[in-house]
C-alpha cells in the first residue's frame, strides 16, 4: 500500500496525537482501506465536473497516491492530513510544485502552469487573472533564468517572496477546505481557522488541539 514517502517531501510526520481517530474514521468510510478517486470527488463535492476541471482534481487526487497503485490508503491519507496540519509554507509549494509538474520530469513549463489554472478556473469559477495573465506574470516574476522552465527552488522561492501569487496558489485548490470536509465539523482533535489570510502556515492555520 503506502511505500512510507510523504507527499510533503522525503519524511513523513503522522501526527501522533489522535491518530488512531483518524484511523477509525477512515476505516469506517472506507472498510476495505482504500479509497478510491470516485470516493474522493464524492467526499469533497466534486462531482459533474468538466473535462478541464476533472483533470486537476484527478492530479490532486495522484499527488496524494503516492505509490501510484490507484488508491489512497490510511499512510497515504495520514500524510495528506499531516500535509495540511503542519505551518510549514515550504511543504505545502513542494506539493504544489508536485501538482502542477503534471508530467513529473522536476521541472513546471508555461504550457503545464497554463493548463492548470485553465482547470482551476473551470473548478472554481472566474479569477482576477485570466490563466494566460497569471502564466505570464509567474513567469515574469520568478523565472530568474528565463529559460521558460521553473525548477522547485525558482518556484518556491519566487512564489514564497511574493503574498499576491502565494494567495492565488494556495487557492488553487484549499488544502485547508478538504480537512474540513474531512472534519465536517466534528473531528475533536482538529481546530481549523480559516478567518485568517494567506501567510507563512498555508491558506488559513489548521491546529492540532492541545
Amino acid at each position: 500500500m503506502g511505500n512510507g514517502k510523504s507527499i510533503a517531501g522525503d519524511q513523513r510526520a503522522v501526527p501522533t496525537q489522535g491518530t488512531h481517530v483518524w484511523y477509525r474514521t477512515f476505516m469506517t468510510e472506507y472498510p476495505s482501506g482504500l479509497q478510491t478517486l470516485h470516493e474522493f470527488k464524492t467526499l469533497l463535492g466534486l462531482q459533474g465536473l468538466n473535462q478541464k476541471a476533472n483533470k486537476h482534481v484527478d492530479q490532486v487526487y495522484n499527488t496524494f497516491d503516492t505509490n501510484k497503485d490507484g488508491f489512497i490508503d490510511f499512510l497515504e491519507f495520514i500524510a495528506a492530513v499531516n500535509l495540511i496540519v503542519q505551518e510549514k509554507m515550504e511543504q505545502k509549494l513542494k506539493w504544489y510544485f508536485k501538482l502542477y509538474d503534471v508530467d513529473g520530469n522536476g521541472s513546471i513549463d508555461r504550457n503545464e502552469l497554463l493548463d492548470m489554472f485553465v482547470a482551476v478556473q473551470a473548478l472554481n469559477g472566474q479569477q482576477t487573472l485570466s490563466p494566460e495573465e497569471f502564466t505570464n506574470l509567474v513567469f515574469r516574476k520568478i523565472d530568474i533564468n528565463n529559460d521558460g522552465e521553473l525548477t522547485l527552488e525558482e518556484f518556491i522561492n519566487g512564489i514564497a517572496k511574493d503574498q499576491d501569487l502565494l494567495e492565488i496558489v494556495y487557492k488553487s485548490f484549499d488544502l485547508s477546505n478538504v480537512l474540513r470536509v474531512i472534519c465536517n465539523g466534528k473531528q475533536p482533535d482538529i481546530e481549523i481557522d480559516s478567518s485568517k489570510s494567506p501567510d507563512k502556515a498555508g491558506l488559513g492555520k489548521v491546529k492540532m488541539k492541545s
